[in-house]
């Protein structure tokens, strides 16, 4: 991904403007505003070719959408948005999960033409639903397999990739906070992250992340490039790890226990540290929606579903939990002693 938004100037001016918002009053991440130009630029195709004749020599995302203007914006019905889902969905084969991100990038285009820059006097798709999507479980290691892995770090730098795993493992970090950690951001045993929309959030260090950091400490080798010097965790060229090397360290990881193969990624930890913390430390829910810095409690409570003691105990607490009569069964076993004791008869005298 480049830096800036020099790439987006194929997109009309009005769709440059909303990213600039997006970035500068907003405060989004630039990962997170080119994701809304991938999914607005892809709509504002789509739109473009119901809407004007297209040159049939042209593929799809050759389209070109600078010249969208706001006539054509004011245009669009929600019974376009809803043939757009539908296009997505047959041609694109993108999952509910995938249809309702880009829902939500067009209500908030919408929202800031008609709210923000009051640019369109109607918003077309005040009323469009998001597409409902299956709510998997999270994926997460058992404590047995967390264990396997903290005990299998046989990397190159160990110490760092140690650290990065128990990190991982006891704070429910995003990888992007992850990478993001400077030196000067842990004070004592406290640790600030930067997290989504440029939310910061202190969280607590456990004696185990204590211990890892200053066994990193001891091996980190300062950094030569001054701009990379706050970084906590260095590549061995001395700049701060990119989130795709991190990712190929916990993969590494997890093969050396074992572990590989199971669909497990930096994201899966922070799924295992939530749910290692709810089910085995009796975190209360309100408390872990501040460690894993959700914006909606209802986001946190997916770890209440995750097969947890507290459901276990209260089959275990039925009246009935203990009953077992085997009375019918052993009736059973009996007539069928004493039918196989007889004879059977010979199939010639039932002629």
């Amino acid at each position: 991904m480049t830096n800036g938004l020099a790439q987006y100037n194929d997109c009309p001016q009005l769709l440059k403007d909303f990213l600039f918002y997006l970035l500068t009053i907003r405060g989004r991440s630039q990962r997170t505003v080119h994701a809304y130009y991938i999914d607005l630029r892809t709509f504002l195709r789509y739109i473009k070719s119901i809407k004007t004749p297209i040159d049939p020599q042209l593929e799809f995302h050759e389209i070109p959408i600078d010249d969208i203007d706001v006539e054509m914006l004011a245009s669009i019905t929600l019974s376009d948005v809803y043939a757009y889902l539908n296009y997505v969905m047959t041609q694109r084969e993108n999952n509910a999960k995938t249809r309702s991100r880009k829902v939500s990038s067009i209500r908030a285009f919408f929202r800031y033409l008609t709210v923000n820059t009051t640019t369109l006097k109607e918003n077309p798709v005040k009323d469009l639903e998001v597409p409902n999507s299956k709510k998997s479980m999270p994926k997460y290691l058992t404590l047995e397999e967390s264990l396997e892995l903290i005990s299998h770090i046989d990397t190159r730098d160990s110490a760092r990739d140690y650290c990065i795993i128990t990190l991982f493992l006891n704070c429910g970090m995003r990888l992007s906070e992850l990478v993001g950690i400077n030196t000067y951001d842990i004070r004592g045993n406290t640790l600030k992250l930067l997290g989504k929309g440029n939310k910061e959030r202190i969280i607590y260090l456990n004696e185990a992340c204590l211990f890892a950091i200053d066994q990193y400490m001891q091996v980190r080798e300062p950094p030569q490039n001054a701009a990379h010097r706050d970084a906590l965790f260095l590549s061995k060229r001395g700049t701060r790890l990119t989130a795709r090397r991190v990712q190929q360290i916990v993969e590494s990881c997890l093969k050396s226990a074992g572990l590989s193969g199971k669909g497990y990624s930096p994201h899966k930890l922070r799924h295992t540290a939530a749910t290692l913390m709810y089910q085995h430390g009796n975190v209360d829910i309100r408390v872990l929606k501040e460690i894993l810095g959700h914006a909606n409690l209802a986001t946190t409570e997916i770890y209440t579903h995750v097969a947890n003691s507290q459901i276990e105990n209260a089959a275990n607490q039925s009246p009935l939990s203990k009953i077992k009569i085997a009375n019918n069964l052993t009736n059973s076993r009996e007539q069928g002693k004493s039918t196989s004791s007889k004879p059977d008869s010979d199939p010639d005298e039932q002629k």
